[in-house]
């Protein structure tokens, strides 16, 4: 009977061992893809800012840490394709350093702020291949994890077997030894080898109760371990990919301003040379106004007063610039005005209406702007945006519909239409089943009305 017991706690000091090394890799590698894809990224742009220096700052720090959680999971990994994952990632963190470094040098030299920003843009894209390699790591780590589990399973079923030939010579000595072994030994081991059956076909809620016997009880403490950990890397990545939508919707984002940004600029520089001071400080006024709701310091969620007064900002630069061609009101619930929505969904759905409907008319177009409940339950907000322009033919509105429903991101199709591309996909990303994104009416000749519902929002329900 000693036998087993020595067999059990080898093999479950072997497993725990490699369980440990498995985990720590795991750690390590998410700890490190966050410091390389997000704090080195954030660090260097307030350096680039001008809000630290790099004597101020940690980026070397912080870069070094890399390497050294590099060195560590080297030491921890058994595996040849694994440390193989890991020399790639070395030498692209040494290329991070090198990049890093000569960030630093353009930066003592006087270089401009365009080329300081497209030096971080090329780390940005360093700190992403490092990260989608250590996100291969994790993965290879975690079908080690498995390729254990699978031997845990066959430990497991040795031991059975051993436990069933004791039981048996123990019957010819006492039946009472016989009770006490099977109810002791095996039914934990079956318990555990259902575990890793369980865990194997993808339920990783799965748990064991850990038993009294000592050399079972660390097996099935890191087999509950395991699954946990598994687990909770799967959802993390789940929730790193999401981010990485939101990210790619702000990149769209950024692609679709610059136009507005630079017939801004063009009409001040020409109400200033017509000497129209007053205009001039009304469109400046209003730009400024615009460009601080657009960045809001960075927050994501806004209030729907701001979001309204960032479309009128817009819409004062636009009525400026298109006096003999457009009107516009705005009709708002007061209600409304401190709920908090996504920001920068109104906006494109303007500048949709103004550049392919109201420019698009012979005379004088009308926009309006619409913004209350649903309904009675007061529930949900409706926003919509109504111009009098050219409106959609019966086939492209149709087009445009199949397109934003099946989320199609050919650049050729949606050139026309990138706003509402753009809106449609973040209202689906932040709102989910609880918006069905944009909705498109549209005649012909007569004008068009793209609106979308939200649910009400207030300030303690979001991380602003």
């Amino acid at each position: 009977m000693i036998i087993p017991a020595i067999y059990s706690t080898v093999v479950t000091q072997i497993h725990t061992s490699q369980y440990d090394s498995i985990i720590t890799n795991v750690g390590t590698a998410n700890q490190i893809n966050q410091i390389a894809k997000v704090d080195i990224p954030n660090e260097l742009w307030e350096i680039v800012n001008g809000k630290k220096d790099f004597y101020t700052g940690k980026p070397y720090g912080m870069v070094q840490s890399i390497f050294d959680g590099i060195d560590e999971m080297q030491i921890n990994t058994k595996s040849r394709e694994n440390k193989q994952k890991l020399d790639v990632a070395f030498r692209a963190c040494t290329t991070l350093r090198r990049n890093v470094q000569l960030l630093e040098a353009q930066i003592k030299n006087g270089c401009s702020v365009t080329e300081n920003e497209a030096q971080l843009e090329e780390i940005r894209t360093i700190t992403a291949l490092f990260s989608d390699i250590m996100q291969d790591f994790i993965l290879a780590e975690t079908e080690s994890a498995d390729r254990t589990n699978a031997s845990i399973k066959k430990s497991s079923l040795v031991l059975s077997f051993l436990q069933v030939v004791i039981i048996l010579f123990s019957l010819a000595v006492s039946i009472n030894g016989y009770i006490i072994v099977s109810k002791s030994i095996k039914q934990p081991l079956k318990d555990m080898q259902s575990l890793s059956t369980e865990i194997s076909q993808g339920n990783l809620e799965a748990r064991v109760n850990v038993p009294d016997v000592e050399e079972l009880s660390p097996l099935a403490k890191n087999m509950n371990s395991m699954a946990e950990q598994i687990d909770i890397l799967l959802k993390k990545n789940i929730e790193e990919q999401r981010n990485f939508q939101k990210a790619e919707v702000k990149a769209l984002q950024a692609q679709i301003t610059p136009h507005f940004l630079y017939n801004t600029f063009d009409t001040i520089i020409w109400l200033a040379e017509q000497e129209q001071t007053e205009e001039v400080v009304k469109i400046t006024k209003a730009f400024s106004n615009f460009l601080r709701i657009s960045l809001s310091r960075g927050h994501e969620w806004i209030t729907v007063q701001q979001e309204l007064d960032h479309i009128r900002n817009y819409l004062t630069i636009q009525k400026i610039r298109y006096n003999d061609i457009l009107n516009y009101e705005i009709n708002v619930n007061d209600e409304l005005a401190d709920l908090k929505m996504i920001k920068l969904t109104l906006q494109p759905l303007v500048e949709n209406a103004i550049y392919h409907g109201i420019k698009n008319k012979r005379g004088r177009g009308h926009l309006n702007v619409n913004v209350d409940y649903l309904d009675e339950s007061k529930q949900f907000i409706r926003f919509s945006v109504k111009d009098d322009g050219a409106g959609f033919t019966p086939e492209r509105l149709a087009e445009v519909s199949q397109e934003l429903e099946s989320g199609s991101e050919d650049a050729e199709k949606l050139s026309s239409v990138y706003g509402l591309y753009n809106v449609n996909k973040k209202l689906k990303l932040y709102y989910g089943e609880k918006t069905e994104g944009l909705q498109i009416e549209s005649e012909h000749r007569k004008g068009s009305t793209i609106s979308f519902i939200i649910p009400v929002v207030v300030a303690e329900e979001v991380n602003v």
